[in-house]
């Protein structure tokens, strides 16, 4: 991992409402620093965070389970693991990289590594609750379904450019001054990306659910989401994606876009950039987790993450970018990065299965 993203993420790990406390005495910071740290982190030689800063992470690295204190070795305590991957159409053209990942991690771990490529995430969720898979890569909102249903815990988020998540964004007209929070878009004709789309979809309407805005009637059905959005705006249309939802804009077909923080540089070209302006920025949409199951133990646990971050590194990252494009593993934790996103899933009624139907490639 590049060294600026090593500060970014200790900086951002050390101010997340963590008071400055001392660590117990007979314990030495210095040796519950990871050495996928030590190795990449510039701090770490000369000295670029303070000691409270430092302390205030290594806590809540600690206190979160991101990083091991007991005394316990990381050794695999099982013969085989089976590790499982994003749903695709295609699985010949996911194969052969998901089989180097296979190779690497039976180098690192000693130990049978089998792949499994499905074409929807209904084979990975009761592989984790029969046992039959022990970890996977996955997209949010199902490894949130993942983790309600089967108590599998997220252990190790993608980094992709130099971030662990992307803003999820209201955009309007720049001439249009009627719409200055997202609570503004009710009542408006307003573009959503699809309805499994997390910056174009899921937060926005989670938030104006979750902030009372919006009210989903009894049913716990996809009939009283889709009523709800009948009921609260003039007209609402699932655009297909960020670029058609924007042109929708741009067009005056509708007063607001919903997508995410950087759609209008990807997709439009600087005239029509310029006509557009951001309402609010509405929060952050986790990236891509790395899954294991609520069986497997905390020793076979941290040797698996161990072994997956050193993909982290130069000589092996290769691996981790074939797969999914992402520059690193992150360690992390269900609450930490999708539990807020979470929520949204959970409020939007019935939308869990709708997620789970839009993966699966074999229809």
């Amino acid at each position: 991992m590049k060294q600026q993203n090593m500060l970014t993420l200790i900086a951002v790990i050390a101010v997340i409402g963590v008071t400055t406390v001392s660590l117990a005495q007979n314990v030495q910071a210095e040796s519950l620093v990871p050495e996928w740290i030590k190795s990449n982190a510039g701090w770490w030689a000369d000295g670029t965070v303070d000691d409270a800063t430092f302390l205030n992470g290594i806590k809540f690295l600690i206190e979160n389970d991101i990083i091991n204190v007991s005394s316990e070795s990381n050794t695999v305590d099982v013969d085989t693991l089976t590790i499982g991957f994003i749903p695709v159409e295609k699985a010949d053209e996911l194969t052969p990289k998901a089989q180097s990942l296979e190779k690497f991690l039976e180098s690192k771990l000693g130990i049978d590594v089998e792949i499994v490529v499905p074409t929807n995430y209904e084979t990975i969720i009761e592989g984790m609750r029969f046992g039959h898979i022990d970890g996977a890569f996955m997209d949010t909102g199902p490894a949130w379904i993942t983790h309600q249903r089967t108590g599998a815990e997220a252990v190790l988020a993608e980094l992709v450019s130099g971030k662990v998540n992307y803003q999820a964004t209201v955009w309007a007209l720049a001439d249009n001054d009627s719409i200055h929070s997202i609570e503004d878009t009710v009542g408006k004709r307003v573009a959503f990306t699809s309805i499994t789309g997390s910056s174009g979809f899921v937060r926005p309407m989670g938030t104006l659910v979750t902030d009372g805005h919006i009210v989903i009637e009894d049913g716990g059905d996809i009939v009283a989401l889709e009523s709800a959005l009948a009921k609260n705006f003039e007209s609402y249309t699932f655009a297909g994606g960020y670029k058609a939802a924007l042109e929708l804009l741009l067009n005056d077909n509708v007063d607001v876009a919903f997508g995410s923080d950087i759609a209008p540089q990807q997709y439009l070209e600087l005239e029509d950039q310029v006509k557009l302006r951001p309402v609010t920025t509405i929060g952050p949409v986790p990236s891509h987790v790395f899954m294991v199951s609520a069986d497997m133990s905390d020793s076979t646990k941290n040797a698996l993450v161990d072994a997956l971050v050193e993909l982290n590194y130069d000589e092996k990252n290769y691996i981790l970018k074939d797969l999914y494009g992402a520059e690193a593993l992150v360690p992390t934790t269900t609450t930490m990065h999708i539990g807020e996103f979470g929520t949204f899933i959970d409020a939007l009624t019935g939308l869990d299965q709708v997620i789970l139907d839009s993966y699966n490639k074999s229809k």
